[in-house]
């Protein structure tokens, strides 16, 4: 197994210099290409499409408006993006922005954002984790973490049964410990990302906390 030493190496140093910082100056490993995230948000719009109905034309140009707006404010590599928007109907309250410009509102999520402002809050926020690339990033990590693991049993010798076990111990450790965490990063950060926007494009901010209570 020694050809797999340069080969690990070299994706490692590849990883290494994929680093770059996100909107608020946070460090991030951005691996994929622009172009593969937008075919990814698409197919998964796509797929979002197929399984749900969309709601009236009175809530779609109601949240188009919202979007709009918002939209209007993004810095202008951004903006180029064709930004789409559809209303889902469905209970679940959930909503979306996937890399490509591609947005998804439920109405189950109309029912608790009950103002444009509140909406506003929703959008902003999940328009805010495209901005910081944050789907890139997730991917990006979790594949860099699998590599990590992989070199480490490759070039240490861990096939024997007591590396086996140091293996799983680190790949608990990944789990917990890298991976999951940055989850709760990134909603953070969307949150600044949202606020900012919604503030920009001339709604209450401070409605994120009454929708949030």
């Amino acid at each position: 197994m020694r050809w797999l030493r340069p080969l690990a190496v070299t994706a490692l140093c590849a990883s290494i210099a994929a680093c770059t910082t996100s909107p608020t100056g946070r460090s991030q490993l951005l691996l994929l290409s622009d172009s593969e995230l937008n075919e990814m948000g698409r197919q998964a719009f796509t797929q979002y499409q197929q399984e749900l109905p969309t709601a009236g034309q009175a809530s779609q140009r109601y949240v188009q408006c919202i979007a709009d707006a918002i939209v209007a404010e993004l810095p202008a590599e951004q903006q180029q993006l064709d930004w789409q928007i559809r209303v889902f109907e469905s209970e679940q309250p959930n909503a979306f922005a996937l890399p490509g410009g591609y947005m998804g509102v439920n109405t189950g999520m109309l029912d608790i954002a009950t103002t444009q402002d509140q909406l506003a809050s929703v959008i902003g926020h999940e328009i805010g984790h495209v901005l910081a690339n944050h789907a890139n990033e997730r991917a990006s990590t979790e594949s860099a973490t699998s590599l990590g693991l992989s070199v480490l049993s490759s070039t240490s010798g861990m096939q024997s049964a007591g590396g086996q076990q140091l293996m799983g111990v680190l790949g608990m450790g990944a789990q917990y410990g890298i991976v999951l965490p940055f989850s709760r990063a990134h909603e953070s950060e969307a949150d600044v990302i949202g606020l900012d926007l919604m503030a920009q494009a001339g709604f209450n901010p401070r409605e994120s906390v009454t929708l949030w209570e």
